[in-house]
């Protein structure tokens, strides 16, 4: 059984900056693409970035060049940096887990809120 919790969001202004983590607890975490999705009000929850094992990673369009997804597999731990933040970036943000032998988003945290004032 995998768990997951979120930290770091908060409320923010326009071209702030946020650091969310994500700690993973359960066996064998090199198995696991981690991804963070975002769910703003009225709209589908969407894939924010996800990254391998390995380190491969990919960034939504909405967010290249903004944030910064990273692991670190000794510590069972995801980080996304998120800079220059903008009002539409307001949302819940999940963590999530892909066990690669399935290649299905089975685990989900509880979601923290990242709130980004005009």
């Amino acid at each position: 059984q995998v768990e997951l919790a979120e930290s770091g969001g908060g409320l923010v202004q326009a071209g702030a900056s946020l650091r969310l983590s994500c700690s993973f607890l359960g066996p064998t975490f090199s198995w696991y693409v981690m991804g963070w999705f975002r769910q703003a009000p009225g709209k589908e929850r969407e894939l924010v970035a996800q990254i391998t094992p390995g380190g491969s990673i990919y960034d939504a369009d909405s967010v290249k060049g903004r944030f910064t997804l990273s692991r670190d597999n000794a510590k069972n731990m995801v980080y996304l940096q998120m800079n220059s933040l903008k009002p539409e970036d307001t949302g819940i943000y999940y963590c999530a887990a892909q066990d690669m032998r399935t290649s299905i988003y089975d685990y989900w945290g509880q979601g923290t809120q990242v709130t980004v004032s005009s």
